[in-house]
């Protein structure tokens, strides 16, 4: 009976934090978009998420272009440049970028989201803004879940370009592919229903990754431990249901 005791709170708990992270969802989202905005703090959070995100993104998605057309050619030997083409500029656009992107994102930003609103929660800094009469979803949520919905499509547009351009570099010095030819494939092979999954992939990702930063840095408690306890959990989370709902919109879109 005890084992099946902790079973049940298991199951009790699991459902009571999903209850808890969906009204924390719905709540921003509802602040999102009813007034009053602020709009520098929508702005500083699109430069905190995109701007400054760009360099390891960029790095990843270059090398990852660069491996990917590797392995395309070391497996598909009898294969040419079009076939090379085509399976990294479907690699990168379909699945690549986009979650690339936004792992790399929630671990740079989400991390951060949870840490800042974490030390504002210990420190009381929460209570202050709602004694001022300042809502801490208006605040602190929903600029951050904007910027991240806003960013990460950017992000990830970004990262098809330089993860192809790596698959380029590598095909043209390293394989001796025409560039035309090669330039010719890839744009044939770039398919509208593969990049907009992508683009819908990176809006979803951008508002989980925030969405888990805000929500751990929200709830966290216990002093120093407790915000880095938030951090931990923001990433992790952030992780998971990205490649969770990665493969729900992969599912939606491509399923025969």
């Amino acid at each position: 009976m005890r084992f099946l005791a902790s079973i049940g709170r298991a199951t009790i708990s699991t459902f009571a934090l999903i209850g808890q992270i969906t009204v924390f969802a719905v709540v921003g989202l509802y602040h999102c978009v009813r007034p009053p905005f602020y709009p520098r703090l929508i702005v500083q959070q699109m430069i905190e998420i995109g701007y400054y995100s760009l360099p390891v993104v960029g790095l990843t998605a270059i090398f990852t272009g660069a491996v990917l057309a590797l392995q395309s050619f070391n497996g598909f030997s009898f294969a040419g440049e079009a076939t090379i083409a085509n399976v990294v500029v479907w690699g990168i656009t379909r699945e690549l970028g986009p979650v690339l992107a936004g792992l790399m994102v929630a671990g740079r930003v989400g991390a951060a989201m949870a840490a800042e609103i974490g030390t504002m929660r210990v420190t009381e800094q929460i209570d202050a803004l709602t004694t001022l009469s300042t809502n801490p979803f208006k605040y602190l949520i929903a600029p951050r879940l904007i910027a991240g919905i806003a960013m990460l499509p950017l992000l990830v547009i970004l990262a098809d370009i330089i993860g192809v351009l790596g698959g380029f570099i590598v095909s043209i010095y390293d394989f001796g592919f025409n560039p035309t030819t090669y330039l010719k494939s890839t744009w044939d092979g770039l398919d509208a229903t593969g990049f907009i999954s992508g683009l819908v992939k990176a809006a979803v990702f951008g508002f989980l990754v925030a969405l888990m930063g805000t929500y751990h840095g929200y709830h966290s408690k216990g002093g120093a431990q407790g915000v880095g306890q938030a951090t931990t959990n923001a990433v992790v989370s952030a992780s998971i249901l990205l490649l969770l709902f990665n493969f729900i919109i992969t599912a939606l879109f491509f399923a025969t």
